[in-house]
């Protein structure tokens, strides 16, 4: 599976581009805020519908636009797949494959599988639950259908429990309805926990071995659910913390709030970890993230490096590089410097300068 070329249409701080990229590794360099983020952001977003900033569509359509498009031509098993968005400010977006509108974001899944990589993952450890079970969420829409489904249903009934516990106070008849919306938060809330329950189970079968190189064999890694509720106990609990909800005007419980913890060496290093052993875990993670995808659906995903080698140390820069020579590869950065010292295979090099993307040199 490869990416052949993207077409971008008032995206951004793209007017108009056209791009055919390599099978290999693709380099867009260039001083800081001309872009290059920009098209990486725009290869997500037609992968897998949503942008991995959390943008919302109407902030990514050009200044002074109505709309926005793009277009990605995707190669797999031999067959050419073309993805359409449509991204308006006052609608929905449309998205198309081969020329047919769907209606679902989970029918994207599956043409194209994405591992983005930016500087701000290497603070998935040291940040908030929130960054945690966004990195959850994301490589579990990858990797199951159904799953985008269960947590899209299950964060319109958090929002529609919290703002029927906010109207309470000048209508205390509607609390009744209460049973009504927890009966479907247990019921979708379950289904998202035994999946995350699953999922590090099998990335803590991989990351491993990673951590070990990675470290040159100096540190053990673990990865370790931390559910806000177990799926047992779900319904009673939800129960008794309803006067407390009322009160707070706000669903306590749930997988809303969960998280996992890391542990190396048997120590928790979102608390107790040096920063360049935060950053370690955090590499490994997104490293394994690369291995599950080619594990579940026995073929490689397309990587996006977003200027993360200039994050890192000599030694980990060495071990990423050497882990993706066989992936396809987009990366960001602001020079060649590190690629060149690497001697590392570079097969397209676009030089990206205010919106405008050349070509200065080709192998």
């Amino acid at each position: 599976m490869h990416i052949e070329s993207i077409q971008l249409s008032n995206f951004r701080n793209y007017e108009s581009l056209y791009m055919e990229f390599d099978k290999g590794t693709n380099i867009l360099y260039g001083d800081n805020a001309q872009g290059k983020t920009n098209i990486l952001e725009s290869v997500y977003l037609c992968g897998t519908s949503k942008s991995h900033k959390g943008s919302k569509d109407k902030e990514m359509i050009r200044f002074q636009n109505e709309e926005s498009h793009i277009r990605m031509m995707v190669k797999k098993d031999g067959l050419s797949y073309k993805i359409d968005m449509h991204l308006r400010k006052n609608r929905a977006k449309g998205v198309a494959i081969n020329g047919l509108p769907i209606k679902k974001a989970r029918e994207l899944l599956g043409v194209v599988n994405l591992v983005f990589f930016s500087p701000e993952d290497l603070n998935i450890i040291k940040n908030g639950p929130g960054e945690r079970r966004r990195f959850l969420d994301l490589e579990l829409c990858q990797l199951d259908s159904v799953y985008i489904t269960e947590l899209a249903g299950y964060n319109h009934i958090v929002n529609q429990r919290n703002k029927l516990l906010k109207d309470l106070l000048h209508q205390p008849k509607l609390k009744d309805t209460l049973d009504i919306w927890d009966m479907q938060m247990v019921k979708y809330g379950c289904q998202i926990i035994r999946k995350r329950k699953n999922f590090i189970c099998e990335l803590n079968e991989i990351i491993r071995d990673i951590h070990r190189n990675l470290t040159g064999k100096t540190e053990e890694i673990h990865v370790i659910y931390e559910p806000n509720v177990n799926e047992e106990e779900f319904e009673l609990l939800l129960l008794k913390n309803r006067d407390r909800d009322i009160r707070m005007k706000l669903s306590s419980t749930g997988p809303h709030r969960d998280d996992f913890c890391v542990m190396v060496n048997g120590i928790d290093i979102r608390k107790y970890g040096s920063q360049g052993q935060q950053r370690t875990a955090a590499l490994s993670l997104k490293l394994s993230e690369i291995y599950l995808v080619k594990k579940k659906i026995k073929d490689t995903p397309v990587l996006l490096l977003d200027d993360v080698l200039s994050e890192l140390d000599r030694n980990r820069q060495t071990y990423l590089l050497d882990s993706i020579h066989d992936i396809q590869t987009l990366i960001t950065c602001t020079g060649l410097d590190d690629f060149v010292s690497h001697q590392f295979e570079i097969n397209k090099v676009f030089q990206v300068v205010k919106g405008n993307v050349y070509l200065p040199y080709q192998k």
